[in-house]
C-alpha cells in the first residue's frame, strides 16, 4: 500500500463525508479553486464557498484543491497536489483561482505552488503553466504582496466580477479585460497602482455555503451572511463603515429560505452580524427549527442589551460565550472608537454564569497605541471581577496596523514590549479564575511587516519559505530586502519595502 494511495484515500474520505450541493459538474472549462491553508481551514471559509458557487452556477467545472495537511508527506510520497474532485494534479488545469484571507497565507500559496511544479513567481512561469486570479479578505487592506504571484487580482468584493473575469480569461487566454472590472488589479502593468475595492450589488446577498464538511472547522454547519459590511467606526477595523457602504442587511425571511433542511448547524457571518436588528427572531427560528448555531462575531454591548442573544445562543449549542474588548483599558477603547464598556463585559459575564457557558472569551488586543503599564494593571483588575462572576478566558493578539484604516501607518509596539506586557498579564492574574490565550508576538511581527510592505514583500516571502519558513528566515528576509533598498544598484528590481 503506498503513501500516495492512504494520501488519495483521505482525500476520497472527506469527498464523501461532505453534504449539501457539490460544486463539480465535468466540463471543458477547468477552474481550479485553491486555498493556500489546510480543507479544515478552507471549508470553514464561506467567501471560498461562495466564489466557488459563483463560478459552478455560471457554468465552469470547478474542483477544489487545498494546502495539504502535512506537506512533508506529500513530498515523500512525490504526487503533486490534487483535486478533491477528480484528483487532478494542481498543474493540469488551466486556471487556479486563489482565496487569500491574510498575510501568513503567502507562505502556504507558494508552499502549494512548489508541492505543484508551478513556479510561485509570475514572471518565471512560461506559457504552459496555469494562469493565476487571487482575491479574498487579504484584497481589502494591501493586496500589494500579492502582486509578483498573480496574473490578475479582484480586490474586495469579487461577487460581481469573478464570473466576468473568468469568463474573459476563457475567451481570450489574457486577463486584460479585468483592468476594466471594479477592483480588477494587474500587477505587472499597474505595479503599485491599486484600484478602489469593489463592492458587490446588494442583490447578490447573501453569500451562503453549499457544503458542510465534519472535517472542517466549523464542522457540519451551513454558512450565510446575515449582513455585510459594519455601520461602527473602529478605527483598527478594515471593515468599518468608510469600507463599501457599511453595513447591509438581509432580511430573516430570506436567510430561513436558503437554510437546508438537513444542514445539522447554521453559522451566521458578518462583521457585526450581532447588530441586526432581527437577530433574535432569527435566532428562535433557527432554535425552534432544532438547529446548531454558530456565529461569527459577538458584539459586548448587544449582548448586554439583547439578553435573549446568549439564552438562545446556549440553546443552539455554544459553550463558551465570545465576545471583544480590543483593549485593555476604557480609555483605550475610547480612543479606538470602540463602544463596549466595562458595565457591557459585566453583563455579558453574567449571562454566561446564568446560561451555565463553560467560559467567557473576551478578544484583545496588546500593543495599542500609546498603551502603558497602567493600562495592563487595569485591565489585571478588571479581569478578576470578571472570573469572579464567570471562568474567563483573555484571547490575546498583538495590534497589527492594517491600511485601509485610520491607524494605517501606526507602529508595531515591538516583539518585546508586547511579550513582557503578557507576562505582566498572567503574573496578575495568577491564582484567579482567567486564563490568558495569547497569539505570537513575533508572528505578529512578520504579519505587520507584510501588511505595510509593496509588491517586494511577495519575493520576501519567496525568501522567507525557501529559508525554512521559521520567524529567523523571515526576520533574515526583511533585512536583506531592507539592506537592499538601500543600495539600489544592488537591491531587487523595482521593490519597495
Amino acid at each position: 500500500m503506498s503513501n500516495a494511495w492512504t494520501l488519495r484515500e483521505a482525500l476520497r474520505a472527506r469527498l464523501a463525508a461532505e453534504r449539501g450541493a457539490p460544486f463539480y459538474s465535468p466540463g471543458s472549462q477547468r477552474v481550479a479553486m485553491v486555498y493556500p491553508s489546510p480543507y479544515r481551514v478552507g471549508m470553514s471559509s464561506l467567501g471560498f464557498q461562495w466564489i466557488s458557487g459563483q463560478l459552478a452556477d455560471a457554468g465552469f467545472s470547478v474542483e477544489r484543491v487545498f494546502l495539504p495537511d502535512d506537506a512533508e508527506a506529500w513530498r515523500h510520497s512525490k504526487l503533486r497536489p490534487i483535486s478533491m474532485e477528480t484528483h487532478t494534479a494542481l498543474g493540469q488545469f488551466p486556471l487556479l483561482a486563489v482565496s487569500v484571507a491574510y498575510e501568513l497565507e503567502l507562505a502556504g500559496l507558494i508552499e502549494i505552488l512548489e508541492l505543484a511544479g508551478i513556479p510561485p513567481l509570475r514572471a518565471d512561469r512560461t506559457p504552459g503553466h496555469p494562469k493565476i486570479l487571487i482575491g479574498g479578505p487579504l484584497t481589502f487592506s494591501n493586496p500589494l504582496p500579492l502582486g509578483p504571484f498573480a496574473d490578475a487580482v479582484l480586490l474586495g468584493e469579487a461577487d460581481d466580477t469573478v464570473v466576468p473575469a473568468v469568463e474573459g480569461f476563457f475567451a481570450t487566454g489574457r486577463f486584460d479585460h479585468v483592468a476594466d472590472l471594479p477592483g480588477g488589479w494587474l500587477p505587472e502593468a499597474m505595479g503599485e497602482r491599486l484600484p478602489a475595492v469593489g463592492r458587490a450589488e446588494d442583490e447578490r446577498l447573501p453569500a451562503r455555503s453549499r457544503l458542510w464538511a465534519p472535517d472542517a472547522e466549523l464542522h457540519d454547519m451551513f454558512l450565510m451572511e446575515g449582513e455585510r459590511g459594519c455601520h461602527r467606526a473602529c478605527t483598527f477595523c478594515v471593515m468599518r463603515r468608510s469600507t463599501n457602504g457599511g453595513m447591509r442587511l438581509v432580511t430573516p425571511e430570506k436567510l430561513l429560505s436558503y437554510v437546508p433542511p438537513d444542514a445539522p448547524r447554521v453559522g451566521l457571518v458578518g462583521a457585526a452580524i450581532s447588530d441586526h436588528p432581527q437577530l433574535v427572531g432569527l435566532l428562535e427560528s433557527l432554535v425552534e427549527a432544532g438547529k446548531g448555531i454558530g456565529i461569527s462575531s459577538l458584539r459586548a454591548d448587544r449582548v448586554a442589551l439583547k439578553p435573549d442573544i446568549p439564552r438562545l445562543l446556549r440553546l443552539g449549542g455554544y459553550k463558551t460565550l465570545t465576545v471583544a474588548s480590543d483593549a485593555a483599558s476604557q480609555r483605550l477603547r475610547r480612543t479606538i472608537m470602540k463602544g463596549t464598556t466595562e458595565a457591557h463585559l459585566v453583563a455579558c459575564a453574567e449571562a454566561a454564569r446564568e446560561h451555565k457557558y463553560r467560559t467567557l472569551k473576551v478578544y484583545m488586543m496588546l500593543g495599542v497605541p500609546d498603551e502603558t503599564d497602567e493600562d495592563i494593571d487595569e485591565l489585571i483588575t478588571f479581569t478578576r471581577k470578571l472570573a469572579a462572576i464567570h471562568p474567563t478566558a483573555l484571547g490575546i493578539a498583538p495590534f497589527v496596523p492594517k491600511r485601509n484604516t485610520p491607524l494605517d501607518g501606526a507602529s508595531f509596539a515591538g516583539i518585546s514590549l508586547v511579550e513582557g506586557r503578557l507576562s505582566r498579564l498572567t503574573a496578575g492574574l495568577r491564582g484567579s479564575r482567567a486564563e490568558v490565550r495569547p497569539t505570537s508576538a513575533r508572528w505578529a511581527w512578520v504579519e505587520h511587516k507584510l501588511a505595510s510592505a509593496g509588491i517586494a514583500g511577495g519575493h520576501i516571502a519567496i525568501a522567507a519559505v525557501h529559508g525554512g519558513g521559521t520567524f529567523a528566515a523571515w526576520k533574515k528576509a526583511f533585512k536583506v530586502a531592507e539592506e537592499a533598498a538601500e543600495r539600489p544598484w544592488r537591491g531587487w528590481e523595482g521593490a519597495t519595502v
